[in-house]
């Protein structure tokens, strides 16, 4: 049996999160329900994106392409539109032997590389090569290296758990910049620069990580905004690492999804050939939402080509990604288009989507402000609500006492109460002081208005109840 003082010291420093701890709880109130032991209705997770966990249908043509290719007697049959039957068929061309259960190229299949690239080329109007995406399983910890000096990573506060976790498990050093609340959760460069010679004197601070849209924050960044970031990143000689996997979630009012690569591109030089870029894209976010299948990519962007060998090697050393997230993120990067017999039911499919999490964003606003305690910034993109609870001295004081954090209290509660389980704000980071609750959006309407109900009846005592 391995001693503890064997294993990783980075590993073991990885910190139990609240997160964690509701998990638990809720999965022992689940378990009680099924038994029968507490009569009451099961637990509603809005902790976390997954939108068909939530009740999103998978999108069909998504389906049927990997039905075929799993079971490739379905290529003859009829039942299926023929452009599914055509992408089964030109995507297990590529695997050896015809079949998902090979073993593919390190580096991604070269089909699926090539969708990625001409998806990427239609989006910024910028030819992508191929040769510089890398398929992933969505981790980004293999672009954090260690030297005799720490490689520190400036993050977003707030920011996801999970990435913080990988960057612990890495050995990096987390660099935290806050964003302002006040105007939206924009970067500001001011807080950037604080961060950065903060940590200059414990750490070599090198990468500077960007969520756009945001998450929990919900901020979509401006073109004007992500031309400061790079020309920072350019004064400090940082690496830029762009996390973009809600691109294709973007709500109205005139806002507009950027990437860094097309920004860069368009500022010219010296940043378009200088400033070193690692942009991330994933199947479990947007309308195909399957996060399940694990997979994604990264596109680098001015990494020399020596560098560029090592990422090759540096990636291999995990194997290949399974061939079946690939096939779906060839879906994802190449739909059906006009005239294919799939792409009606596609386009409706997702419009359907869209339209959804817009009338979940306005209607989960509408409940938000209209209840005392609690504040919302505007949700430009993303798939999630990051409320803001002012909570009373006495919430405050009884969390204390309970020695829980006060926005893990009130989260505990309000699963315990209402059997709705969402995200404590002190999981992602916040200024001293504040509390957050998190909540998903991608879910069908008539969940939405059920969460917002209990949430409601939920606050509304709860603050009675500490006044």
């Amino acid at each position: 049996m391995p001693l503890l003082s064997e294993i990783n010291p980075y590993v073991r420093s990885i910190q139990e999160s609240e997160q964690d701890i509701i998990n638990r709880r809720a999965e022992e109130i689940n378990s009680e329900t099924e038994q029968d032991v507490v009569k009451h209705y099961k637990v509603l997770n809005v902790s976390s994106g997954d939108a068909h966990g939530m009740g999103f249908k998978p999108l069909t043509f998504v389906r049927q392409v990997l039905a075929a290719c799993i079971y490739p007697s379905l290529l003859l049959d009829d039942s299926l539109p023929h452009d599914v039957r055509k992408r089964a068929q030109c995507l297990l061309e590529e695997c050896g032997g015809g079949s998902i259960g090979s073993y593919a190229p390190m580096t991604g299949i070269r089909k699926v590389l090539l969708s990625v690239s001409e998806f990427i080329t239609r989006r910024d109007g910028i030819v992508s090569n191929p040769d510089n995406i890398i398929i992933t399983s969505g981790s980004q910890h293999g672009m954090i290296s260690e030297g005799s000096v720490r490689t520190g990573v400036l993050i977003p506060v707030p920011c996801y758990i999970s990435f913080k976790k990988a960057l612990t498990a890495q050995g990096a050093v987390i660099v935290p910049y806050y964003l302002c609340e006040e105007e939206g959760w924009t970067v500001q460069i001011k807080e950037l620069r604080r961060a950065l010679h903060a940590a200059r004197g414990h750490c070599n601070p090198m990468v500077l990580y960007i969520i756009n849209p945001g998450n929990p924050s919900g901020h979509v960044q401006s073109k004007a905004s992500i031309e400061e970031v790079i020309r920072f990143a350019a004064e400090e000689r940082l690496f830029l690492m762009a996390d973009e996997v809600y691109q294709s979630i973007v709500y109205g009012n005139g806002r507009e999804f950027y990437s860094y690569k097309k920004v860069l591109s368009e500022m010219g030089s010296p940043y378009s050939n200088n400033v070193e870029l690692a942009s991330f894209h994933t199947i479990s976010k947007g309308a195909i939402g399957e996060c399940g299948l694990r997979t994604g990519y990264m596109e680098l962007v001015n990494i020399d080509p020596e560098v560029m060998r090592y990422a090759y090697l540096l990636f291999t050393t995990n194997l290949n990604v399974p061939v079946i997230g690939q096939i779906a993120l060839d879906v994802m990067a190449d739909p059906p288009q006009p005239g294919q017999p799939s792409y009606a039911l596609y386009a409706q499919q997702v419009q359907s989507f869209q339209r959804t999490l817009t009338n979940n964003v306005q209607r989960t606003l509408e409940v938000l402000t209209g209840l005392p305690g609690i504040t919302c910034q505007p949700i430009m993109g993303g798939v999630f609500a990051f409320a803001r609870l002012h909570l009373s001295e006495a919430a405050i004081k009884h969390a204390e006492e309970k020695k829980l954090k006060p926005d893990l209290l009130y989260c505990l509660r309000l699963l315990e109460d209402m059997r709705l389980f969402a995200s404590p704000g002190c999981d992602f980071g916040q200024e001293e002081g504040t509390y957050h609750i998190r909540m998903c959006l991608a879910t069908p309407e008539e969940t939405m208005e059920d969460v917002l109900q209990r949430l409601k009846s939920f606050h509304l005592r709860f603050i009675k109840e500490f006044p």
